[in-house]
């Protein structure tokens, strides 16, 4: 063979090697848990090395015939999310994940996924599912009701009754007799808890409410989700439960199907504790419609089998300072100004890990964190034992001293959405880190951020999705993050000396943003700053080379071809909205006194784009930058119970 001839032969090797590097290899198809609202889903691949692979999304309810479009899936993969000081360094599998968003209750829904790729597709290109979304857990009717009454009630009761919550439980048993549990309730069992004072006397080894020495209660039974087994408030008054400052009020980690539902939890570290690590954790808990004050935390669970939990409209209270923000730094530090670090009296009001978690319509306040995801580390092979298809919507939080919300350590479609948060100490909604995503951020809304950023996107995150945000603040960490993707979304400046108000540190080449608005800091040179990494290439430790400034928004679209459509706006946009005060950090706002309107004449109306799913049913030519659609009712922050101002005022 002569020199030509073998110079195409490995010319042609070489193309068609390259080919089979871009072409896609569809591999398992994975259907999340789903939500009440949401349906989430990861499709595993091989080769598409050139990233333009797609993933076309569309659905219908079952039985119907109109099909709908819904967000593509995210192109994952590849991107590697590490923190040197734990050691711990993940590479996300190649994949396209993402969500059905916005879906009704208890319906079925059709679902179609197209993947097509340029350069060729071996094997199945589509899938087809049919899946249902959540329903809402419910006592079992025609099950036996066990009324459970304090020790010091006086007056009739109705039967069978039982002198406390143990008894009912697993049966009567004080001393070395509480672990007999001989009587135990029974799936489908309600057991109602009529008001009065519930509050173990630890130390009295014959205490009436079973719970010497510890003062706690330790649950193993299982219910069914057709028969959960019930602990609810009778309606006759405020049933509480009181730890007399104990450390774990109730431990539930092994139980199944329990709803917990209008009692009251205080004085206590932990109220209800439901996994922990490498243990064991519960499965399909609800809490609602309760109440928790005065506790170190309230609903946690560190584990990887918990799932399915509901905690909704719950009001969170905890131990922190009520009238001045003040964050949390190192031993010895007195970087919060005049006033030392706070000292950390309640942690969180929810921390969760594991599938298929729904927290909304809580109201919180007081807390270090708000809501957590456990920051757990990489996640398991198994995707049915990771932190993915997360639902976080419609909390009202209030006063923390570090952030509002934490997807830390979620892996995929963890769903952040129309929460309200006001008053953090040092950054808002955070993921440090994502493993993979998408985590979507949408429609949240955010004031006072002193100490950082409206969005924690560190030890390199990958897979951000932020729509229809309106953060009172500056985004300007240089702490770099993967694949993440901005559209519709205010950033208003607070007038932070010396800072821009936007910053894009993108570690590699997979990254967008358009049709934002950005209200630059008067006088300040600088006011965006990109890091812009070649395709194919990886910064996760940028130098300071590596970072391009510009001083106004039509530079970054000359130099960058970002944001085409974005604008640059102030504040009166806003019906009526000013900056916090940053000469005094510490100073305490309330939710009532902000107006998040947009003026219906302002230049962030009809100013995005459409996004199905996200945005359907707007108002005007287009639909409205932030949070808030002109036009359209205000969603509904924290619990639904609540109908009088913010608790916390």
């Amino acid at each position: 063979m002569g020199s030509t001839m073998r110079t195409a032969v490995l010319l042609f090797l070489a193309t068609c090697a390259l080919q089979a590097q871009n072409a896609t290899r569809p591999g398992r198809f994975h259907v999340e848990h789903p939500t009440l609202l949401n349906l989430g889903f990861e499709w595993l691949i091989e080769g598409d090395a050139n990233r333009n692979a797609t993933v076309e999304v569309r659905f219908r309810k079952t039985g119907t015939t109109a099909w709908r479009p819904g967000l593509p899936l995210l192109r994952v993969g590849g991107e590697r999310v590490y923190r040197s000081r734990e050691s711990m360094t993940y590479t996300v599998p190649h994949a396209f994940a993402g969500s059905i968003l916005n879906l009704e209750p208890a319906t079925s829904y059709e679902c179609e996924f197209s993947l097509k790729d340029p350069d060729g597709v071996t094997g199945q290109a589509e899938q087809k599912v049919t899946v249902a979304t959540r329903t809402e857990p419910k006592p079992y009717v025609g099950g036996r009701v066990l009324h459970v009454y304090p020790p010091d009630h006086v007056g009739p009761r109705q039967e069978p009754s039982y002198i406390g919550f143990k008894a009912a439980y697993y049966g009567e048993g004080r001393g070395d007799w509480t672990a007999v549990r001989m009587t135990k309730a029974q799936p489908g069992d309600t057991i109602l808890i009529h008001a009065g004072l519930y509050r173990p006397e630890r130390l009295n080894y014959v205490d009436p409410l079973s719970a010497p020495f510890t003062g706690s209660w330790s649950l193993s039974l299982k219910g069914t989700a057709e028969k959960p087994i019930t602990i609810k408030g009778a309606g006759d008054g405020e049933a509480i439960f009181d730890g007399a400052g104990n450390h774990r009020l109730f431990d539930v980690m092994a139980t199944h199907h329990h709803i917990f539902e209008g009692v009251t939890f205080r004085n206590t570290e932990v109220a209800i504790f439901a996994g922990d690590k490498e243990v064991m954790g519960a499965v399909s808990l609800t809490v609602r419609n309760c109440r928790f004050e005065d506790i170190g935390v309230g609903v946690w669970t560190e584990n990887a089998d918990a799932r399915d939990f509901l905690i909704s409209d719950n009001l969170f209270l905890g131990r922190e300072d009520q009238m001045r923000m003040i964050g949390w730094n190192q031993a010895g530090s007195r970087a919060a100004g005049i006033y030392p670090s706070h000292q950390l009296r309640s942690f969180f009001a929810v921390k969760v890990y594991g599938p298929g978690h729904i927290i909304a319509h809580n109201a919180i306040a007081y807390f270090h964190d708000a809501i957590c995801i456990s920051t757990y580390g990489p996640p398991d092979a198994d995707p049915d034992r990771r932190a993915s298809s997360i639902d976080i919507y419609n909390n009202d939080i209030h006063l923390s001293n570090d952030d509002f919300i934490e997807s830390d350590g979620g892996t995929h479609n963890i769903r952040v959405f129309q929460n309200r948060g006001v008053n953090a100490a040092h950054n808002g909604y955070s993921a440090q880190p994502m493993f993979g995503g998408p985590v979507y951020f949408i429609r949240n809304l955010l004031y006072h951020v002193p100490g950082g950023n409206p969005f924690k996107l560190s030890a390199v995150p990958a897979g951000i999705v932020a729509y229809h945000n309106t953060m009172i603040g500056e985004q300007t960490s240089k702490s770099p993050f993967s694949n993440g993707h901005f559209r519709n979304n205010l950033f208003i400046s607070k007038n932070a000396k010396g800072q821009g108000v936007m910053t894009w540190p993108n570690a590699t080449a997979n990254y967008s943003s358009d049709y934002n608005g950005y209200r630059p800091n008067p006088g300040v040179a600088s006011q965006y700053a990109l890091l812009a990494p070649a395709v194919g290439q990886a910064i996760p430790e940028p130098k300071e080379e590596d970072w391009r400034t510009f001083g106004t928004l039509a530079e970054v679209q000359k130099a960058s071809g970002l944001e085409a459509h974005g604008i640059e706006v102030d504040y009166d946009i806003f019906e009526s909205l000013a900056p916090p005060d940053l000469t005094n950090r510490y100073k305490v706002y309330h939710a009532m006194d902000l107006n998040f309107r947009l003026k219906p004449n302002g230049k962030a109306v009809d100013a995005g784009v459409s996004l199905p799913t996200v945005n359907d049913g707007f108002t005007g030519r287009a639909p409205d930058l932030g949070a808030l659609e002109v036009g359209r009712p205000e969603p509904h922050y924290g619990p639904r119970w609540i109908t009088w101002k913010p608790f916390y005022r």
